[in-house]
């Protein structure tokens, strides 16, 4: 869509600041359809006594090919699922708002590449849950903000730090119920991508200093030029010299 092409620079006007707002409410609707999808399913499965443990990801099997596409779907109870709903939310709306058209590509490659390490490299056992994409999303955007010269990505980087920096000991194996390897290839997958993707999405930041540092030129340049003559520029020298 055309409103996520644009980023906001340093002259912010009244009608950027309403386009940011489109593209906030507009960065809410696919966060917002994931978490209600994710809750559907875990209630169906719940009112119907189903368990749906199967659609995860098992390392090294064909049966467990399927996962890598739907184990982030499947949570194996509502307080696994509560608690990913929040991080993967809100990871996912600064995703959106911030790297806009490129946004939804890093979403669903952290997606693919998590579930495709896990099928590749863990333990023999049922993978599941969104984990490993919420792990890929707060990677991403800690790396991405520190690999590029943006003041606003490296502020969000350090925000990520502040509220996720928790996250960082899900990547050791201390509970054997919890699939570790999902958040470590997660991680993984992010920062890859917040490398690879480095000079595409959000440009560098021009400061104003930078811009006066360009539109300086001085006398001898303009002479070299031959923008003004020599003659012309020795009466400007002598016109600013005091008396």
């Amino acid at each position: 869509m055309s409103i996520f092409r644009y980023i906001p620079g340093n002259n912010y006007t009244e009608e950027q600041r309403q386009l940011d707002k489109r593209i906030f409410r507009h960065s809410l609707f696919f966060p917002t359809f994931l978490v209600v999808l994710l809750w559907l399913i875990r209630l169906f499965e719940s009112e119907f006594h189903l368990d749906l443990v199967q659609g995860g990801i098992y390392p090294l099997h064909v049966k467990g090919l399927l996962g890598i596409i739907t184990a982030p779907l499947v949570h194996g109870s509502f307080s696994h699922l509560m608690a990913n709903t929040v991080p993967l939310f809100i990871l996912t709306v600064a995703l959106l708002f911030f790297y806009r058209d490129l946004a939804y590509r890093i979403f669903f490659l952290i997606w693919i590449l998590s579930g495709t390490f896990v099928w590749l490299g863990a333990r023999e056992a049922w993978h599941i849950g969104a984990s490993g994409v919420i792990y890929g999303l707060a990677a991403f955007l800690f790396m991405s903000g520190v690999v590029r010269n943006n003041v606003r990505l490296l502020t969000i980087s350090i925000i990520v730090v502040f509220l996720y920096g928790g996250l960082f000991w899900g990547i050791f194996p201390m509970k054997p119920e919890i699939s570790w390897e999902g958040h470590l290839r997660g991680g993984i997958s992010g920062l890859v991508l917040a490398v690879v993707y480095r000079k595409k999405g959000p440009p560098e930041e021009q400061h104003h200093w930078e811009e006066d540092d360009d539109e300086f030129v001085s006398t001898e340049e303009k002479v070299e030029e031959n923008t003004i003559s020599p003659d012309s520029a020795q009466s400007f020298d002598e016109q600013e010299r005091p008396s």
